[in-house]
């Protein structure tokens, strides 16, 4: 089914998807923050304030604003009704992406209920791309104006295929790097700064003769999960992963990249250096602290996770980048819903929400990885150091794995085929299941999903 007829009815049925992924497709929900805690679904009010100079000034105008996972935006909007009195920003936060999600889908199908102000998370972006009569066009309020200063891949991301419709301003990024244990890679001999450890690991090839050897020698894993492997190489696939964006169609049994990422964990389980653990379980969390294993492939906020994991640890972890490229997995976009009364307004706030100084505040309190390039050479962000990572300079890596990003498609049907493929490798994990047989039956999967939708 075309992706406009695939949104039109998905909106139409208010259809409860709850294996979409977090955060890009292809992994299990989760925050758009992983690392951080959830806000649950708290409620909070933010009231104006008075101007320095004396009374409020303008029309009284308040604002909705639905907001996901552990942001500042409050605080920040505590920030913007100070300079603007007239506003009230009204805050809904929850740490459930896909009832947030499902909430907004429910709202535009009754035709009321939905904020002025809706964070949505990119995993979801396939879900309301194509429903462009339920929201605000930005380029009509002045996001064309603005276009430049963030990521073009991560602009068109939001962006029809023609760029005359942007849904939403681009908020944080998730673009993946290798996290590594220094005490655990000297102690097998390997480098122990990210230049040397990254120049061992800069190929596929190298990566899995490191972790073989690595393996043999000290007894332990060398990679912590096979989703987190696939996930790195998938997400290096040029353009499309497994569905065909001119018109839908499935094309990840002929796409290399998923191949080749389907065979390097299984390259890795049948040599014995991928754990056995299971994404988000309490062992994999363990074993970030007790060292179970070397390396975690993730994405920036995947930082969060090492440390609420393993404070132990902490002078103990660096960032390195992946071979061959970087993916990225995460980040979410301002909308402006129509049943909002004051999109003017709403879009002053979400540009200003959205700037650089704004971002950059995002990024030192919770984690947030800036979409704005110019940050990633500002002294303010690039000399940011932080104590758990030896006191890297962490924001240089992240940039550095920002801009290997290349725009990729994944289509509404994205994160049901990504689980026929995980649990294909979880079978040759577990069950020991012949991974050629495993492979065609996902691709069968993959295949009937298609055509049915």
């Amino acid at each position: 089914m075309k992706k406009a007829q695939h949104l039109a009815l998905t909106l139409a049925s208010v259809l409860l998807v709850g294996s979409l992924a977090a955060c890009g497709g292809g992994n299990n929900t989760k925050n758009t923050n992983e690392g951080q805690a959830n806000t649950g679904g708290n409620t909070a009010t933010t009231e104006p304030a008075k101007s320095e100079g004396g009374g409020d000034t303008g029309e009284k105008i308040e604002l909705s604003f639905w907001s996901l996972g552990n942001v500042n935006y409050e605080e920040l909007a505590n920030e913007y009704t100070k300079l603007h009195p007239n506003i009230t920003i009204k805050m809904q936060n929850t740490g459930d992406q896909t009832a947030h999600h499902n909430n907004l889908t429910t709202a535009l199908s009754a035709g009321s209920g939905a904020p002025d102000i809706f964070q949505l998370e990119i995993g979801f972006m396939e879900r309301f791309i194509g429903a462009q009569d339920k929201f605000y066009n930005l380029n009509d309020y002045g996001a064309k104006d603005i276009q430049a200063n963030y990521l073009d891949w991560k602009w068109k991301q939001a962006s029809s295929k023609d760029g005359s419709f942007q849904l939403g301003l681009p908020t944080d990024i998730g673009p993946t790097v290798v996290y590594y244990r220094t005490d655990l890679a000297e102690a097998a001999g390997l480098p122990s700064d990210p230049e040397g450890f990254g120049a061992a690991i800069e190929t596929w090839d190298k990566f899995a003769s490191v972790a073989k050897a690595y393996t043999e020698k000290t007894g332990k894993y060398f990679s912590d999960l096979t989703d987190l492997t696939y996930n790195a190489l998938r997400d290096q696939s040029a353009d499309e992963i497994y569905f065909s964006k001119a018109d839908g169609s499935f094309i990840g049994d002929k796409n290399p990249q998923v191949k080749k990422a389907y065979d390097f964990t299984v390259k890795g389980i049948q040599e014995g250096w991928i754990s056995n653990v299971m994404l988000w379980s309490p062992e994999w969390g363990q074993g970030m602290s007790d060292g179970s294993f070397a390396v975690v492939m993730g994405p920036a906020w995947m930082a969060g996770n090492l440390k609420s994991n393993a404070p132990d640890s902490s002078g103990k972890w660096k960032i390195a980048q992946l071979p061959e490229g970087s993916g990225n997995w995460g980040g979410s976009f301002f909308t402006l819903p129509k049943e909002g009364k004051h999109p003017k307004e709403a879009y002053e706030f979400i540009a200003w929400l959205d700037s650089k100084d704004s971002q950059l505040a995002s990024f030192k309190t919770k984690g947030l990885m800036p979409s704005i390039p110019a940050l990633y050479e500002d002294p303010a962000f690039v000399d940011f150091k932080d104590d758990f990572f030896g006191g890297q300079q962490t924001a240089v890596e992240f940039g550095k794995a920002a801009n290997r990003v290349k725009p990729v498609y994944y289509g509404p049907l994205h994160d049901q085929t990504d689980t026929f493929f995980k649990n294909a490798l979880k079978n040759v994990l577990e069950k020991k299941a012949d991974p050629a047989k495993e492979w065609d039956e996902a691709v069968k999967q993959a295949k009937t999903l298609a055509e049915r939708s």
